[in-house]
């Protein structure tokens, strides 16, 4: 009895241990592993994803900015390659054998099963190369692609660049970006992305047991075709977008122009730029880490990121709230000796002015006459104290977008700076006054803009008034449709009536025989400007200018910085002229052509930094040279250069 007991028990447990396992290989199957999934799926059906073009982008005269060129994939499935001649497969896609080996193994390691990218974006010639010997090479095809194109070279910045997805694009993107797919990684290819990648399409074909084509599932009927992105009309008007970038070439600044009574931007320009093709194409990841690495930040865009004191050019708009406020008229003088005592600080003027009115105060950019309108702002007697004085001056100053972002249609947009009256207590404790912040007065201080909200405000002076949010595109898809909020009129509640005289003094800054950008004014058109030199702790001073031609019914509002650069009217000016003339007029008029051939040549570049001196050590030879630091390499070294364009 008790052996037929024992022989129970083992009998059962026989019976355990093979469900176990069985229970366990068909865990392994079904869940663990995809191989006998993939294989039966194969068997049956598989897909092949078929890819968009992406859209095209064109100028706003509709000429073709960015496009599309053919490139090829090359797939591989691991399980089903078989001996062959990798040697002559290296030769034929320019890889080493090293490098054959590294892409087959991330492939088998993926899936041995399922087909993934060996090689991406062949070129046509090769591709034609390798379509010749395809068969030899069992287990590999080709996959249909689009990358993009830049027929101009230009607007790095603008267009910005497309990768591959990363695994933080693929989880956002709920199940529609697979590995492999390509998203708009920067400037309008990003902000834009849902409306430029188009939809991919799919072809179901059913294959046998030994992998072999049987046709397609159902005839067709559940395939898709790949749907292109929309076309993008963009705001850009590309010969001056040419020009600016030429004119800023050895520089490092920004232009930016704007259609005034639309808030279209005409041109985008940052400098140093780069061509937007080297962001395309299998030496990708290479040409990014060498434009990163380049002198000036390329990557910066400065537009839309760039912090810059206004300077004087921001005393349009202080004088603008003060006739507001009714605390000067355009007849009101004050008296300038050559400066401004704020308490024991004084503020130096360029120029002995004597008694100086608004017009004239404007066109010699007089900082005397600056700082006693800001003084009259600073101590009206409706304020019950200083605080609500500058809270007033300062939300009206906010109103022309400093301080806060503009909404532009793309990513990484900053919004400036303007101190608030808590930032001062807390920097200065209870007792700061007008004359602590009397910089602010003059456009420094504790007071920074991008060069787009500068040529924003030029936008509003030029339209009496008000701004439509500057944008970057003019419509979208065949209907061109245009955001709502993009007609809607922002007014910054100054009386129409107040700009007037505030133009009068722009217009006699480039015309007028005692302008500060007298040298710049435009044969038969009224340039309106302000010129402005900006203050830079960190060298030079920069070179601003503002403006907006022609003065009635105004086509053009310009922003120009160039860093380090000195005098506005010598360098920002200037350019912001040629670029004004050449959207209105499409050339350059006489002289001024060959003037803006030489500004194109000019190198204005900061200077590099000093060697740091290391002291020696102690008991060196107290004779011995300092020891500095290396050089920069011969490639690198950046020539600075001073020349006067009259």
């Amino acid at each position: 009895m008790e052996n037929l007991f024992n022989r129970k028990y083992i009998i059962q447990g026989l019976f355990i241990v093979v469900a176990l396992i069985l229970i366990g290989q068909l865990f392994y199957i079904q869940v663990a592993s995809d191989r006998y999934f993939l294989s039966a799926n194969s068997n049956v059906l598989r897909k092949k994803y078929t890819f968009p073009a992406r859209g095209v982008i064109t100028d706003r005269n509709n000429k073709v900015l960015v496009q599309n060129e053919p490139v090829y994939d090359l797939m591989v499935t691991p399980s089903l390659v078989k001996p062959f001649d990798t040697l002559a497969l290296c030769k034929i896609i320019g890889i080493d054998m090293a490098g054959f080996h590294k892409r087959f193994n991330k492939a088998r390691n993926q899936s041995k099963y399922q087909r993934s990218v060996f090689e991406k974006q062949l070129s046509v010639q090769t591709y034609a190369a390798l379509q010749e010997r395809l068969s030899r090479f069992i287990g590999f095809e080709t996959q249909n692609r689009t990358v993009r194109h830049y027929p101009d070279s230009v607007a790095g910045q603008f267009f910005g660049y497309v990768k591959e997805v990363s695994d933080k694009d693929i989880e956002e993107s709920e199940g529609y970006y697979r590995p492999g797919d390509y998203i708009g990684k920067s400037g309008v290819e990003r902000q834009y992305n849902d409306v430029l990648r188009g939809e991919r399409g799919v072809e179901n074909t059913i294959y046998n047991a030994r992998n072999v084509p049987q046709g397609s599932y159902l005839n067709g009927k559940f395939d898709t075709l790949a749907i292109s992105g929309e076309t993008l009309v963009s705001s850009l008007d590309i010969e001056i977008q040419k020009l600016g970038e030429q004119l800023l070439k050895n520089k490092v600044g920004s232009i930016v122009a704007i259609e005034p009574a639309t808030g279209e931007v005409l041109a985008f320009v940052s400098s140093p730029t780069y061509d937007p093709n080297l962001m395309v194409g299998r030496q990708q990841g290479n040409n990014y880490m060498d434009i990163f690495r380049s002198p000036n930040r390329p990557f910066n865009v400065r537009p839309l990121s760039g912090y810059y004191s206004p300077g004087s050019s921001f005393k349009p708009l202080d004088d603008l709230i003060a006739l507001q406020e009714g605390v000067i008229d355009p007849n009101t003088t004050f008296n300038c000796p050559g400066g401004y005592w704020a308490g024991n600080h004084f503020v130096s003027c360029e120029h002995v002015d004597g008694n100086i009115a608004l017009r004239k105060g404007l066109a010699r950019s007089c900082n005397t006459y600056a700082c006693y309108v800001f003084q009259k702002l600073m101590t009206q007697k409706k304020f019950k104290n200083k605080i609500e004085a500058y809270d007033s001056w300062a939300a009206k100053v906010r109103k022309f977008g400093l301080g806060s972002k503009l909404d532009l249609d793309m990513p990484f947009e900053r919004k400036g700076r303007l101190f608030t009256s808590e930032e001062y207590t807390k920097r200065f404790g209870k007792h700061w006054g007008y004359t602590t912040v009397i910089s602010l007065a003059i456009g420094q201080g504790e007071m920074s803009a991008t060069p787009l909200q500068m040529a924003n405000i030029m936008a509003i002076i030029a339209n009496r008034g008000y701004y439509i949010k500057p944008h970057l595109v003019k419509g979208i898809g065949e209907k061109k449709e245009v955001k709502k909020e993009y007609l809607v009129k922002n007014w910054v509640d100054i009386d129409a009536a107040h700009f007037e005289p505030v133009i009068d003094g722009m217009q006699d800054a480039v015309n007028a025989p005692y302008g500060t950008a007298r040298a710049s004014a435009i044969p038969n058109i009224l340039l309106c400007g302000k010129t402005g030199t900006v203050q830079n702790p960190h060298g030079k001073n920069h070179s601003v200018f503002i403006g907006f031609a022609p003065r009635d019914n105004p086509k053009i509002a310009i922003a120009v910085i160039v860093e380090n650069a000195g005098f506005g009217g010598v360098y920002a000016a200037p350019i912001a002229s040629y670029i004004t003339e050449k959207y209105l007029t499409r050339k350059i008029s006489g002289s001024r052509l060959a003037q803006s051939e030489v500004m194109k040549k000019v190198v204005v570049l900061p200077e590099e930094p000093k060697p740091k001196i290391k002291l020696a050590p102690k008991g060196t030879d107290s004779a011995a040279k300092p020891v500095t630091a290396l050089p920069a390499s011969p490639e690198n070294k950046i020539i600075t250069t001073k020349t006067t364009i009259n």
